[in-house]
């Protein structure tokens, strides 16, 4: 492919929206790559925190901004500012499309790294994003959705699988293990909000054509992890890759994602959801009205002040089965990633730098041309090789077990 005469080497400007734990890790892994990005802003509602992180960066001049991502003329005008080759996303899931329209109306590429879900309703899919592709198409943009870990790197191993090692993928299951430990009575290691959204969800999977529910964590099977993480639980959860994964390769028949949580994780999120502090509607105290959930977000630990106390390691992959050569085979192709190397490496624990490396390489991926196409696009719909070589020398290597017997879950 051709690469668009506005990625030349010298035009690499990047604008990075969100100044989160995600968006530390990004600007860090922005800095190193210097022959990629040339500028770096990093903006957010609070510009202080911008600040800190650009502080933490001896190597390049990082400039901060302050904008709310929920104001499309505020953020057109930055966008118009500052002349970015790119929008990399990493402010909140509600943000998504404001964001979308703000570079549309700036004409300029956009990344995120997980798929709108809106404010008032605890429900995520695709398909308002989706919607868009027509108008990026027409403006000749790109925008690259979920490039993170799950959703992102479980994508490109998927599309892996499908490329190099099986016929026809047929089933995958999606296992996410967070082996560490912060010493924390109850945290979350990314924004407390999203995540319990996201784990008190109705679970989905998919199973020969149609979406099948239950209740949120409900299924609950026991897996080994490999290299000496061992034997953990893991509980069936919806995440949104199942959801563009079952589009993109229809020949997959059963589609599960699992989640490891400690019995510590689920005793408090009973009783915090048994108490109806996980609630997401607005409830009126002392002639306020508060949403309990963003109130509780407030009076937990900040992820971003775990990556210190944090010990251990996460292991992502994905088990794809299906047949190769008339035999029925699986693979099994994930990551290790360790809490403390991360901190050490950019101040961030790894669930951060899991979600902020990829993000960092899908930006590479559109710059340099090597993944470009006007409209709106999903991992798996891409070349994988190319984003996992580089992907591992930044510091999110993968491991392959072509065959070998895994538990059908």
């Amino acid at each position: 492919m051709v690469k668009p005469k506005h990625m030349e080497p010298d035009m690499s400007k990047v604008l990075i929206v969100g100044a989160g734990g995600v968006g530390n890790v990004v600007v860090h892994k922005c800095a190193q790559r210097p022959d990629i990005f040339s500028a770096i802003t990093l903006a957010s509602r609070t510009k202080s925190k911008c600040d800190a992180i650009a502080a933490e960066i001896a190597d390049i001049d990082i400039k901060t901004a302050q904008v709310d991502a929920d104001n499309v003329p505020e953020l057109t005008e930055l966008i118009r500012q500052e002349e970015p080759q790119l929008v990399i996303n990493v402010a909140l899931p509600y943000q998504d499309l404001t964001i979308m329209d703000a570079c549309l109306e700036a004409g300029v590429d956009y990344l995120d790294t997980a798929n709108y879900e809106p404010l008032d309703t605890a429900r995520f899919e695709y398909q308002w994003q989706w919607d868009y592709q027509e108008r990026f198409q027409e403006k000749g943009l790109m925008a690259l959705l979920g490039s993170g870990f799950d959703p992102g790197m479980t994508n490109v191993y998927t599309a892996l699988a499908a490329k190099n090692y099986l016929d026809e993928v047929q089933e995958i299951d999606i296992i996410d293990a967070n082996a560490g430990d912060h010493g924390q009575p109850f945290a979350t290691n990314f924004n407390p909000e999203i995540n319990i959204r996201e784990v008190t969800a109705t679970c989905r999977h998919w199973e020969n054509g149609d979406w099948v529910e239950s209740g949120a964590l409900q299924t609950k099977r026991s897996f080994d992890f490999p290299e000496g993480i061992g034997s953990m639980n893991i509980y069936r959860m919806y995440h949104e890759e199942m959801e563009s994964l079952v589009k993109h390769i229809p020949t997959i028949r059963k589609a599960q994602f699992w989640m490891t949580f400690s019995d510590n994780y689920l005793k408090h999120l009973e009783v915090l959801q048994n108490v109806g502090m996980t609630r997401i509607d607005e409830v009126e105290y002392n002639g306020q009205k508060i949403v309990p959930l963003q109130f509780l977000k407030a009076i937990l630990p900040d992820p971003g002040s775990l990556g210190p106390l944090t010990k251990g390691r996460t292991c992502i992959g994905v088990i794809a089965r299906g047949w190769k050569n008339g035999q029925r085979k699986q693979v099994y192709i994930y990551n290790i990633c360790d809490h403390e190397k991360c901190y050490a490496e950019v101040n961030s624990q790894a669930i951060s730098y899991t979600t902020g490396v990829p993000a960092v390489v899908g930006g590479i991926m559109m710059l340099t041309g090597k993944w470009h196409k006007p409209g709106v696009w999903n991992m798996e719909q891409f070349d994988p090789q190319l984003f996992l070589d580089e992907v591992g020398p930044m510091g999110l290597p993968h491991v392959v077990v072509d065959g070998g017997e895994w538990p059908e879950l």
